[in-house]
C-alpha cells in the first residue's frame, strides 16, 4: 500500500492540527495503521495506531488525552487529531501500515511508509 502524509505545519503551543495519511493500491481496511515522529537527533517514536477495522486504537502515554487517530476506510485515509500542542511535539510524522487487523507500536512491524510531514510547535 502507498501512503502519503500531509496536514503538518507551523503552530503555536495549545493549537491544534490534524494530519491526513491518504492510502492507495490495495484495500486498505486490511490494513493497521500507526503514526510515528522522529525529532532531530531522536530515534522514532510511537505515535498512535490504529487497527484496520477502526474498532481499536492505542497511545503514547505522551500524548494520550491529546491526540485522536481515526480513519475513513471509505476514503482510504487515517486521520491523527492534534490537540492541546506542544513545543516537545516538534518532529517529522510518519504513518506507516501493516497487512492484519492487529496494530503495533514497534516501527518494525510495520512495511509501507509515507513521506512524512513537517510539525513545528512553537513555545
Amino acid at each position: 500500500v502507498q501512503l502519503q502524509a500531509s496536514g503538518g505545519g507551523l503552530v503555536q503551543a495549545g493549537d491544534s492540527l490534524r494530519l491526513s495519511c491518504a492510502a492507495s493500491g490495495r484495500t486498505f481496511s486490511s490494513y493497521a495503521v500507526g503514526w510515528f515522529r522522529q525529532a532531530p537527533g531522536k530515534e522514532r517514536e510511537f505515535v498512535a495506531a490504529i487497527s484496520g477495522s477502526g474498532r481499536s486504537t492505542y497511545y503514547a502515554d505522551s500524548v494520550k488525552g491529546r491526540f485522536t487517530i481515526s480513519r475513513d476506510n471509505a476514503k482510504n485515509t487515517v486521520y491523527l487529531q492534534m490537540n492541546s500542542l506542544k513545543p516537545e511535539d516538534t518532529a517529522v510524522y510518519y504513518c506507516a501500515a501493516r497487512y492484519g487487523n492487529l496494530y503495533a507500536s514497534n516501527p518494525n512491524e510495520y512495511g509501507d511508509w509515507g513521506q512524512g510531514t513537517q510539525v513545528t510547535v512553537s513555545s
